[in-house]
This record gives C-alpha cells, sequence and structure tokens, in this order.
C-alpha cells in the first residue's frame, strides 16, 4: 500500500510552532494549492491544506519560512477524526510532513537557513581523479 502526497503551494499564514507536554516540537500550517484546470468560468480553483510538521521539520517551518512563502511538501494523508465536547463527531484532513522546503527566496533579510550541502563551483580548480582540467562534466551542463 502506498500514502504519498507532494504538493507545492503557497503559505496562508506564518507557521504555528508549539510544543507537546514531552517537549517534542509540532508546526501547523495550510497552505494554497492551485488546481491544474480551470472552472466552468474560466477561473482556476484553490485547495487550501493543512500541513502538520514534526520535530526538526516544523522548527525549520516556523523559523525560516512564513506567510507568502512558495513551499513544497512531502509527506502522508492522514484523516484525524474526534468527538467534541457536546458530543459531536468530528473529521479532518491533513498532510503530515515528511520533507518542507522553501521554494523561492525571503522576502525581508533574515537567518539564513542552514545548508545541507555546499555546491561545488564550476571554478573550482580541483580536478578530480580521471579528470581532466577545462574538460566539462555531464552535471556541468545543468
Amino acid at each position: 500500500m502506498l500514502n504519498r502526497v507532494i504538493l507545492i503551494g503557497r503559505l496562508t499564514a506564518d507557521p504555528e510552532l508549539r510544543y507537546t507536554p514531552s517537549g517534542v516540537p509540532v508546526a501547523n500550517f495550510r497552505i494554497a494549492v492551485d488546481r491544474p484546470f480551470t472552472n466552468a468560468a474560466g477561473e482556476r480553483e484553490t485547495d487550501f491544506i493543512n500541513i502538520v510538521a514534526w520535530r526538526q521539520r516544523a522548527e525549520f517551518a516556523a523559523n525560516y519560512l512564513g506567510k507568502g512563502r512558495l513551499v513544497a511538501v512531502d509527506g502522508r494523508l492522514q484523516i484525524r477524526q474526534w468527538t467534541t465536547q457536546d458530543g459531536q463527531r468530528r473529521q479532518t484532513a491533513e498532510v503530515v510532513a515528511d520533507d518542507v522546503r522553501g521554494l523561492d527566496r525571503r522576502r525581508e533579510e533574515g537567518p539564513a537557513p542552514p545548508a545541507e550541502e555546499e555546491p561545488l563551483s564550476s571554478e573550482s580548480s580541483e580536478v578530480g581523479e580521471g579528470e581532466e582540467p577545462g574538460v566539462p562534466t555531464p552535471w556541468e551542463d545543468e
């Protein structure tokens, strides 16, 4: 069985960071995702999807993402059910994020997100084993 969701959209508000009683960070936010087709009036419709991020992903979202940012979310769909205090049954659908990435640059200056890997510069003077200087490698065209 497979439960995988990949979304690209814009945050509708800043992520809300909270902590469980045991101290685990959890962030909740909503993203607006345009549908890939137009309705009968020729307008694109938008879905507003709730996202839940835990631990490091929650702290990343709260520290580096904000309203209006374009983000990619990779995760799984979860349907939660509960009963309210007055006895009504409720349910909600949300995506539990396995990965959250900012796809655009921040508008205001702030702390830079941690770098996952430093890209190699094409101007690097180091030559790898079996490579000739000045000969482009296949990945340098990208």
